[in-house]
């Protein structure tokens, strides 16, 4: 697959095996691997990080494949919930600091076209959540508003 903002092939990764269930060497319940990612959310840790430490540190491959849900339908459950999804926050951080960087250094212009670029694909998410629902109809997109979502 190609690269969004470029004009050149993308990298080839390693892939997840397939793997239909839950592999019988993993030592924690569904239950318990449920409330570790709870106490990992509210201990402040994101989405991502929490996966990360599950794999790392108490061997489990897949939350999804542990439990049969994600890591963000268990935290939806259990009423831990985000004003704006997690992957637009963290596009919307990077963002704000680029615009930071910016009014410091006004002619650094391969940082002006990365804060484009940026903001495109804030702007593409933004379009995928208003029609999932996550976020509402009216909401727009801006730097300033950025700012004081974020911080």
């Amino acid at each position: 697959m190609a690269r969004m903002h470029a004009r050149r092939k993308g990298r080839s990764g390693s892939h997840r095996p397939v793997v239909s269930k839950n592999p019988d060497w993993v030592q924690m319940s569904a239950k318990d691997i449920e409330e570790k990612v709870v106490s990992l959310s509210k201990a402040g840790y994101s989405m991502p990080m929490i996966g990360t430490i599950l794999r790392d540190q108490y061997g489990v491959p897949s939350v999804k494949l542990a439990t049969g849900k994600s890591i963000k339908k268990i935290l939806k459950e259990n009423g831990i919930t985000w004003k704006i999804p997690e992957d637009m926050a963290f596009l919307m951080k990077k963002a704000i600091n680029l615009n930071k960087h910016l009014k410091e250094n006004p002619k650094d212009k391969s940082n002006r076209r990365g804060l484009q670029l940026v903001e495109v694909k804030i702007r593409r998410l933004t379009r995928y959540y208003k029609r999932t629902g996550e976020i509402p109809e009216k909401w727009k997109y801006s730097l300033d508003r950025a700012e004081l979502e974020i911080k």
